[in-house]
């Protein structure tokens, strides 16, 4: 009945905390509580099943190193404007990953690290469409991507 009760006890006591005490409104305050906990029990994801959790501190370093380096070279464009021009364009990068956990942690490890920005994850194709601040090499992104990321991803949500 109250799949999430101190969600539901917590909306009833918001409820009359902002409107004044009656039986009207605790009745009221209450169904909106149940409908509230049955509607985030229908949001709940699955567990997630990490098969290799041991990679996640390679994969920290990873991420850290690429966020340092990525640091240096955005400030790098930055400070040299005015002699180099960048050039920023959008990468398509098909990925084998599957798993939504995975998918959401490239999401987030390559929308951290400045100079790139995840924008679109087609689920037809299984791509994602990057835009990337200083882009020399599209290949040298995918190949980033794909064998440093997405490889280690795989092993650890596989």
């Amino acid at each position: 009945m109250l799949p999430y009760p101190f969600l539901s006890l917590s909306l009833v006591v918001m409820w009359l905390l902002l409107n004044r005490f009656s039986i009207g409104h605790l009745v009221l305050g209450s169904l909106v509580a149940v409908f509230a906990g049955w509607a985030m029990a229908s949001l709940r994801p699955e567990k997630a099943r990490l098969k290799k959790w041991y990679l996640l501190p390679k994969l920290c370093w990873f991420v850290l190193c690429d966020i340092v380096k990525s640091n240096i070279a955005v400030a790098w464009i930055i400070l040299r404007s005015g002699s180099r021009r960048h050039k920023p364009g959008f990468v398509t990068v098909h990925l084998d990953i599957r798993n939504q956990f995975a998918l959401a942690l490239l999401a987030v490890i390559l929308t951290s690290t400045p100079g790139s920005a995840w924008l679109e994850y087609d689920s037809n194709d299984h791509s994602v469409l990057l835009h990337v601040l200083d882009i020399d090499n599209e290949t040298t992104w995918r190949d980033t991507i794909k064998n440093r990321y997405e490889k280690l991803l795989l092993e650890i949500f596989a």
